[in-house]
């Protein structure tokens, strides 16, 4: 029978992952409508007009299924994990509040402006509310991944007699040392998930003849981004990956299956079993000394192996193993999506590539897939801890029978199926359709895309076959 700590996680766990993708798409998207908006302000092109008016809806349904999403899981820091609210609301209940008061209070102050008031204010004081929107998913993103952050590496506190964790300095505790890397890693993930959900609902009208001036911006567009965003949340990745080989080692075995210390060069194991009670990993396929070169830079660098760690503070290896290898893997495919992106636009085929639009459909959920690869990776490298070798998970859950968290689990998971399911049906369907007409047919000539004007062999006749 499942223990209640096990299923308090697993509820845990399924809330924060419906929740999280929504955050992640809004905070892409409120950024992108911030990018048309000042562009059909300065270019007058109705092109700009039409994608924001058609994106400002989605936005306006994914931002109201993460509010709704967020406040159901919040909840269960009190139902659940009642002894870690105690302990550690000194410090994570503040962080949470300011969340509150400056980010969600400015996004919610001005997203009625934002989505109903081009009309009534002006132009002026509607960009403005437009990027207050923009710039509160980024606030809201800052305070969630400083208390996260937090978690794994705990700093600016005291533990007091009663073994709460009590604020001592406030700034240690914002800029915590994993703070910055997961702040940059998280924010390119939410703009590359956007611009490959934006690049998929283009890619899925220009494969069935629907490539209006709209369609085919918001192609280009999304191809920029992705071609800008992939290869420097690669880099972000690898100074992710330092920074938590210096403060959370056992995460970075676990990642690497390395079981065992490698003073002379370890191998990078790009498949294989992990088998953490014999304490290795089945048919392994590695390449001699590469994790070494990645992870200090030196051919020949040492690096401990779980055998460093207690057994009862290793994390599940094989979870973390596979989730970390899926996240790469679609990280890559993204960065290959985006040179093929750049290789059609330099041979001017960016609107006629029917393989490059099939490529950007298929890929639309990667962002979303990718994103909790990497989240099941970071928390799960974690345990057995919730606060980063000072309090255990088995510590931190609510003195509950495990029938009543079951219960709960079973009721969330049917109740989302049905509500947020639907919510995603019509997100879908919205997505499906082209933008408003406000932009020129494409027969009537070619237009000027971000800075590329469709060549010759990007005809209407070669378009529509």
């Amino acid at each position: 029978m499942l223990s209640a700590e096990l299923l308090a996680r697993l509820q845990f766990a399924f809330t924060v992952s419906f929740h999280i993708v929504f955050p992640a798409f809004s905070i892409g998207l409120a950024s992108y409508l911030a990018v048309l908006n000042g562009l059909w302000l300065l270019r007058r092109d109705p092109t700009y007009l039409a994608l924001f008016e058609h994106w400002k809806k989605i936005f306006a349904v994914a931002f109201a299924m993460g509010v709704v999403s967020g406040i159901v899981m919040s909840y269960q820091f009190g139902t659940n994990w009642s002894v870690f609210s105690d302990r550690a609301g000194p410090v994570i209940g503040p962080l949470m509040a300011y969340e509150v008061l400056t980010a969600f209070f400015l996004e919610a102050g001005f997203l009625g402006i934002m989505l109903f008031g081009r009309e009534r204010v002006g132009d002026g004081l509607h960009m403005f509310a437009t990027l207050m929107v923009a710039a509160g998913t980024l606030i809201s993103a800052t305070w969630i991944l400083s208390a996260n952050s937090w978690m794994h590496t705990p700093a600016g506190f005291r533990i007091a007699e009663n073994g709460q964790f009590q604020p001592q300095d406030w700034l240690r505790i914002i800029f915590n040392p994993s703070f910055p890397y997961r702040l940059v890693h998280m924010v390119l993930a939410a703009y590359l998930t956007t611009a490959l959900v934006v690049g998929a609902a283009a890619g899925w009208l220009l494969r069935r003849g629907r490539g209006d001036a709209a369609t085919r911006r918001m192609f280009s567009m999304a191809m920029g981004m992705l071609a800008l965003a992939a290869p420097l949340q690669i880099l972000a990745g690898d100074q992710h990956g330092l920074n938590t080989l210096e403060h959370q080692p056992a995460k970075v075995m676990a990642m690497e299956g390395h079981f065992d210390s490698h003073p002379d060069g370890a191998p990078l194991i790009l498949f294989g079993w992990p088998d953490q009670q014999a304490k290795t990993v089945h048919w392994p396929v590695q390449i001699p000394n590469l994790s070494s070169l990645i992870l200090t830079h030196d051919w020949t660098g040492a690096l401990d192996g779980l055998d460093t760690i207690p057994d009862q503070d290793e994390p599940p290896v094989l979870i973390v193993f596979w989730s970390f290898r899926v996240m790469v893997a679609l990280g890559f495919a993204m960065l290959g999506l985006a040179i093929w992106g750049l290789w059609a636009r330099w041979r001017r085929r960016l609107y006629t590539a029917r393989g490059l639009h099939l490529a950007a459909f298929l890929m639309g959920p990667a962002g979303f897939a990718a994103l909790l690869a990497g989240w099941i990776t970071t928390e799960v490298g974690r345990q057995p801890f919730t606060v980063y070798g000072l309090m255990r998970t088995a510590e931190s859950h609510s003195p509950l029978d495990a029938a009543a968290v079951g219960a709960s689990l079973a009721a969330f998971v049917i109740v989302y199926f049905f509500i947020f399911g639907a919510g995603i049906f019509y997100l879908l369907r919205m997505m499906s359709t082209p933008p408003g007409t406000g932009a020129p047919a494409l027969r009537e000539g070619p237009i000027r895309t971000a800075g590329i004007t469709p060549g010759p062999a990007e005809t209407p006749r070669q378009h529509r076959g």
